[in-house]
């Protein structure tokens, strides 16, 4: 079975790993300390803030920038569902809206229609690895003073307008496993604002602004130099890894040919890093989802349903009172989407196979 996803872990992690482990100093020191710095300045943000992983990212990021109980947060509902969960974590209400049908990034102009005067801060989502469009967003929290927070846990290197993402607002990065670079766990936030940092810092460790002195309710969300060291290495690769995707992609581009599957875009704006290689089933195509899932597996091509249903309909979200029909896009995409590989180890006879076994249907 070719996976749908593998991350790149060689000897110089490994070594590096080691390396830490024989120091004797395991948790967050000279490691985290020199990936912040080193993460920050390839974003282009002049703070990084590493955390135990990117929900933790998410959540102190809000909570930071100040949103709490009463406070309204839009966001897109096709994700994944740490990203509004961060929001009601806040006590604050997740504002859903709707998505672009070609890239499934939030709509800009739903983003307006949504703002109230309970609106406080917009969490979009570089979803798949592609940005979303950054500057009409900025632009709604410009004119109505909200803060915008980028959830760029699957778009680490990618860009807008040349710009990286996660260096326009306040950024939220995730270092799982599967994403385009990994420490095992762990997160990042990158910012330019000094004090959204420096609230960011407190939070993640007890609220501690010296040794047993705190002054504000925080959470024990560090990174240790473990991850930093693993991190660090990756960094050196991530622009390798994301051409490697990038030309997977395009070789997909080129030779995947079946009337009724939808590729992914690449917009003028954006330099897309494909954290997922998405296909999108139209009317015409001649399987179901589940029928064309049961097909590639059983000729040994991976594949993942990113994501299977809106989180307004998630069960814990139908409680809170959100139904069906509130974003139609979203609705429309999330029946009707499967990724296939496109991670960087992919070689050329496996992706000569999963061309051939598409093309197959």
């Amino acid at each position: 079975m070719i996976p749908i996803a593998k991350p790149v872990i060689g000897e110089e992690e490994i070594s590096q790993v080691v390396e830490v482990l024989r120091s004797g100093m395991i948790v967050q020191g000279k490691k985290v300390a020199e990936f912040e710095d080193r993460f920050s300045r390839y974003i282009g943000s002049r703070h990084g803030i590493a955390v135990s992983n990117g929900t933790a990212a998410l959540d102190i990021a809000l909570k930071a920038a100040g949103i709490g109980r009463g406070d309204e947060v839009i966001t897109t509902p096709f994700t994944f569902i740490a990203t509004s969960n961060a929001i009601l974590f806040q006590g604050a209400r997740p504002v859903f809206a709707d998505i672009e049908e070609e890239t499934y990034n939030i709509n800009p102009d739903d983003v307006l229609e949504k703002v109230t005067s309970k609106t406080k801060a917009v969490v979009g989502v570089h979803l798949f690895g592609h940005p979303f469009e950054v500057k009409p967003i900025l632009e709604i929290c410009e004119d109505h003073n909200l803060i915008l927070i980028e959830d760029s846990a699957q778009a680490h290197g990618a860009e807008y307008r040349g710009q990286k993402v996660g260096s326009f607002g306040v950024g939220c990065f995730s270092f799982y496993a599967t994403k385009n670079m990994t420490t095992s766990e762990g997160g990042m936030i990158t910012c330019s604002d000094d004090e959204i940092a420096e609230r960011c810092r407190l939070f993640r460790s007890h609220g501690e602004i010296r040794k047993y002195e705190h002054v504000l309710l925080g959470h024990n969300m560090r990174m240790t130099d473990i991850q930093a060291a693993i991190g660090l290495t990756q960094l050196e690769k991530l622009d390798w890894m994301n051409e490697r995707r990038r030309e997977n992609a395009e070789f997909f581009r080129r030779n995947i040919r079946v009337d009724g599957l939808r590729k992914p875009v690449e917009k003028g704006y954006a330099k897309h890093v494909y954290h997922q290689y998405v296909l999108l089933l139209e009317d015409e195509f001649p399987m179901s989802r589940d029928e064309f899932s049961s097909y590639l597996s059983e000729r040994g091509v991976g594949n993942a349903v990113h994501y299977p249903k809106p989180v307004y309909l998630q069960p814990l979200y139908r409680e809170l009172g959100y139904e069906r029909g509130l974003c139609p896009t979203a609705e429309y995409v999330a029946e009707r989407v499967i990724s296939i590989p496109v991670h960087p180890l992919l070689k050329g006879v496996e992706l000569r196979h999963i061309v051939e076994v598409v093309n197959g249907v």
